[in-house]
């Protein structure tokens, strides 16, 4: 079992489910929470499956974690839970772009 596979694909079926959720039963700030979240979700659930097929595991974490958290603290706003969570969510993005680069810097490196 390949644990990065298996957090990607489960981040890739959470971000549709979330995505849905804002498309048909959300109002207000949450619809573009829930979009926001999804669609960061889904392309670096995506980036972790390709960085890891480039043999790139460690950006492939951060893809995974980073999306996680990410998505997850607009998610909780979304369903009512307090604003602060928002604070958090450029420690995912932050785990994102460290995740671009180091795949920019391995790539580099050849």
């Amino acid at each position: 079992m390949n644990l990065i596979v298996v957090l990607a694909a489960l981040s890739g079926a959470i971000a549709v489910g979330a995505g849905a959720f804002g498309a048909h039963g959300a109002s207000g700030a949450a619809v573009e929470w829930l979009k926001t979240g999804a669609h960061y979700q889904l392309v670096h659930a995506i980036a972790a499956l390709v960085a890891l097929r480039l043999e790139a595991r460690g950006p492939a974490w951060l893809f995974v974690a980073g999306g996680a958290i990410f998505a997850s603290t607009l998610y909780l706003m979304a369903l009512g839970l307090p604003r602060w969570l928002g604070a958090m969510t450029p420690v995912g993005g932050t785990l994102l772009i460290v995740g671009w680069l180091w795949l920019a810097w391995l790539g580099m490196r050849g």
